[in-house]
């Protein structure tokens, strides 16, 4: 089979096209023929070597090919899997298997799988296990938005900020979303009735409070945030660098149900959630944003748009 391998930290010249074994799946494990992949920016991360995959990998990539999010089509299945079988179209996330999207073919937990609905695309299906279960429970399981709140989403212009969005607004809340100014009339659409531009406005001095803030890219510490919260509100962090992460995760220690609360997004991946999300792109209740949809061949060039912070929504990849 044919997958991208990558040896060295660096830019997306670092992926190359080779032909290797196609893996077996393990006991607990299903083999998926890949139908489609997103691009998310933890596949940047990984390639560009942010100073947290260092922790785990200090001279290279701790994982050779990249992709989390995917559909496809069960291959073949472990011993121990009894909910799949072979021809069984499927969609879940690799990252807790060794990844390995990039590829025609992938080995991953079956319990990270569940069944497509037949009326959700293998392209749209490939969105939701990351950035989809980002936004999601981001705002329903950590944010635990209410109609009426007032909710900011930083980074609303990108793939898990177009879901946050779109979920927040349909939850009743009354959405500001920041991102690059290009990115402004896509976030309206996702639902977000006020818009401002991060390289000209500092979302913690705007003179107003924010009952729900979700940042995609924290960069700042507590007493920073606090400013920007009502007395109880809640702040979630879903990405961003290591000094705001363990200013957050100190924070939330001190957490109160009276008080402001700070809470580090660890999505799960579940059938539950998956499904639900799922449903609702299916009910066109939320939409999936694709920027683009390129061949399998394309796949450097689209980690390249997504690390240079380019990219509108989601970016796909379609293998087979």
């Amino acid at each position: 089979m044919r997958a991208f391998i990558c040896t060295k930290y660096g830019n997306a010249g670092q992926l190359q096209l080779h032909k290797v074994a196609k893996p077996s799946p393990k006991p607990d494990e299903i083999l998926i023929r890949v139908k489609a992949v997103s691009i998310n920016s933890w596949d940047w991360d990984i390639l560009s070597g942010k100073p947290i995959i260092r922790m785990i990998g200090p001279f290279k990539p701790p994982y050779k090919t990249l992709g989390a999010d995917l559909s496809g089509v069960v291959e073949a299945v472990g011993e121990n899997v009894d909910q799949f079988e072979i021809g069984d179209e499927v969609f879940g996330d690799v990252s807790d298997s060794g990844w390995g999207g990039f590829a025609e073919f992938v080995t991953g937990k079956a319990e990270d799988f569940c069944y497509k609905p037949e009326a959700l695309s293998f392209e749209d299906a490939a969105c939701l296990p990351q950035a989809g279960l980002l936004g999601y429970q981001g705002v329903r399981t950590f944010g635990q938005v209410k109609p009426g709140d007032k909710v900011l989403i930083n980074g609303a212009g990108g793939g898990a900020g177009m879901f946050a969005c779109q979920i927040a607004k349909l939850d009743g809340a009354e959405v500001t979303g920041i991102d690059s100014a290009d990115k402004h009339e896509a976030m309206r659409t996702f639902g977000a009735d006020y818009t401002h531009d991060y390289r000209q406005v500092d979302y913690t001095k705007l003179d107003q409070q924010f009952d729900v803030i979700i940042d995609a890219v924290a960069n700042r510490f507590p007493p920073t945030y606090r400013r920007a919260l009502t007395p109880s509100g809640t702040f979630v962090m879903m990405g961003g660098k290591i000094p705001a992460i363990i200013g957050i995760l100190l924070a939330s220690r001190k957490n109160t149900d009276e008080g402001q609360k700070f809470k580090i997004l660890m999505w799960n991946v579940n059938d539950t959630d998956l499904l639900d999300l799922a449903q609702l792109v299916i009910n066109k209740k939320i939409s999936v944003h694709k920027e683009n949809i390129l061949p399998f061949e394309q796949t450097p060039s689209a980690l390249q748009h997504v690390g240079d912070q380019k990219a509108l929504g989601k970016l796909l990849i379609r293998v087979s």
